[in-house]
């Protein structure tokens, strides 16, 4: 008979840390990587959720059953609070093991491993029992339960502090990165915001759980919760939900598989980013011809890695031919508007009648393009209002470019003057008042055309050259301005609408008779006597 003396306590609550600290972390391992298992040939024998080794197969019962009758007997042993004694005794030639002077297991070949003999196999058996009984019968002292629920409070004000540090760390990183995102773009960077904060949340949900899980095995039973919970949710997210071929495929597959092509669509807006930002602007390319090429290259980026990601976890896209056609026949039917806008889409980035940083007016709207995407077309209107475009209005409808080809343009001034004034005078001084604003080119030189003979005025126009479309309303305001004043200082007056009334003498169509003429001029003295 082997006899063990009783472990201290501090040992024993020194192990259960270790053990508190591997097991989540083994856990979040086997829940992610451990594929679909078939029926194994082992069981594990476990005392309060922990293993201690594993029995195979007896001639005469399965090692499930032998693992489930060996189990009961040693969870009687833990809750008898004796201390244990297991020794090994030899019946028909075969080394058994006796705990508690109650039969436990017969040590068999086919249990022993790394070649030992079944002798040498059952003295290890019996140590590691002897230990994790005792174990087992430390963790339900009151000391050792006061001890964990001390240290449980400390993890989880640990597990707080660390959430709060998360949040603040992320934070952080997110405005400096926005920021640099955000000169390099000159937008607003949606997909890093959402990038930074799917991570943060994934980052707290795993140390929540790692806590949880920790807490969970420090106390014999809630550490049986944890065992069952998690063998039932490695079980449920590595079995097989569907297969192909020779192919299955769970959950956890299917998980990681959205999270590559996720990360894929990620990585092409970073790369597409720094491949317009280091080496495009280097290149000294115009606005739109950047945005072209970086919407091609992120799309084309996004296309091959998908098609390669399918291709490397087993899914033939060959097979899917029929499939895409169908789809393709039901999406050309149901999504007639977004197709053609697409396509639209395709038109304008390879034709390019219209560019990112382009000055357009279409229907009433009058702006800078910013964005030109797969769909639509994004235009800031001098106002600082984003108007979100179909791109089938700029194929379909009549579509003012100012920037295309050549951003200079003349903009038309209608002056008028007072009749008398001289024309010539107002031609000269129209041209002198407008030379000293900065934005009108002197060449082509600025022009003054006498309209004609208005109503109330002389009309003229004035023409003048700029290359900036987009402050047309600015550059007008000014001109206006300094027209004014150079009239006032020629002392040229600017008309205002005039009407003249002609009055005509003569009788009136009703004749009076003498008796009514002299009863109103009776009447028409005595008002005058009374008012007098």
């Amino acid at each position: 008979m082997l006899n063990f003396p009783r472990a201290n306590l501090r040992s024993s609550r020194f192990r259960s840390i270790q053990i508190g600290i591997l097991v989540p972390i083994l856990i979040l391992f086997a829940t992610i990587f451990t594929p679909a298992q078939g029926i194994s040939d082992r069981a594990a024998v476990t005392v309060d959720s922990r293993q201690i080794f594993q029995v195979a197969n007896s001639a005469q019962l399965k090692a499930s059953e032998r693992r489930d009758s060996i189990n009961t007997q040693l969870q009687a042993a833990v809750e008898s609070q004796q201390p244990p004694t297991v020794k090994l005794e030899l019946r028909n030639k075969a080394p058994t093991i006796i705990v508690n002077d109650r039969y436990l297991l017969t040590v068999t070949q086919n249990d022993t491993i790394d070649g030992q003999t079944t002798t040498e196999q059952a003295t290890i058996w019996i140590n590691q029992l002897q230990a994790a009984i005792l174990q087992a019968q430390q963790e339900r002292s009151p000391e050792f339960i006061k001890q964990m629920v001390v240290l449980a409070l400390g993890v989880i004000v640990v597990a707080i502090a660390l959430h709060w540090l998360f949040g603040k760390i992320w934070q952080r990183v997110s405005l400096s990165v926005t920021k640099l995102q955000a000169i390099s773009t000159d937008g607003e960077p949606q997909s890093i915001n959402l990038l930074f904060r799917s991570t943060l949340f994934l980052v707290r949900t795993a140390m929540w759980t790692i806590a949880l899980l920790y807490i969970t095995n420090l106390f014999p039973l809630t550490r049986q919760w944890s065992y069952n919970f998690t063998n039932s949710l490695i079980s449920s997210l590595t079995s097989p939900i569907f297969s192909r071929g020779t192919m299955s495929y769970s959950i956890t597959s299917l998980v990681i598989l959205l999270g590559f092509l996720i990360g894929t669509i990620v990585l092409s807006g970073v790369v597409t980013n720094i491949l317009r930002t280091r080496i495009l602007q280097a290149m000294r390319l115009s606005r739109g011809a950047e945005a072209s090429i970086s919407i091609l290259v992120k799309y084309a980026l996004i296309t091959i890695g998908s098609i390669v990601l399918l291709q490397l976890w087993g899914l033939d896209l060959s097979s899917l031919t029929i499939l895409a056609s169908a789809l393709g026949i039901g999406l050309g039917f149901g999504f007639q508007n977004i197709a053609k806008d697409f396509g639209s889409g395709l038109i304008l980035l390879f034709e390019r009648p219209i560019q990112v940083g382009d000055f357009v007016e279409v229907n009433d709207y009058k702006g800078t393009v910013e964005q030109i995407n797969a769909r639509s077309t994004v235009i800031r209107t001098l106002d600082r209002i984003s108007i979100i475009l179909p791109n089938s209005h700029f194929l379909d409808r009549e579509v003012i470019n100012w920037s295309h080809l050549n951003p200079t343009s003349r903009l038309h001034l209608p002056v008028g003057v007072a009749y008398g004034s001289d024309a010539n005078l107002v031609r000269s001084t129209l041209i002198e008042a407008i030379r000293t604003h900065p934005e009108v080119l002197s060449s082509p030189p600025p022009h003054v055309l006498f309209k004609g003979f208005g109503d109330s005025a002389l009309d003229f126009e004035l023409l003048v050259w700029i290359t900036t479309p987009e402050r047309q309303l600015l550059i007008k305001s000014d001109l206006y301005f300094l027209i004014e004043a150079a009239f006032q200082q020629h002392q040229i007056e600017i008309p205002f609408p005039q009407q003249d009334v002609h009055f005509r003498s003569g009788s009136l169509p009703i004749q009076l008779s003498p008796e009514l003429e002299q009863a109103i001029l009776a009447f028409s003295k005595n008002v005058d006597r009374h008012r007098s």
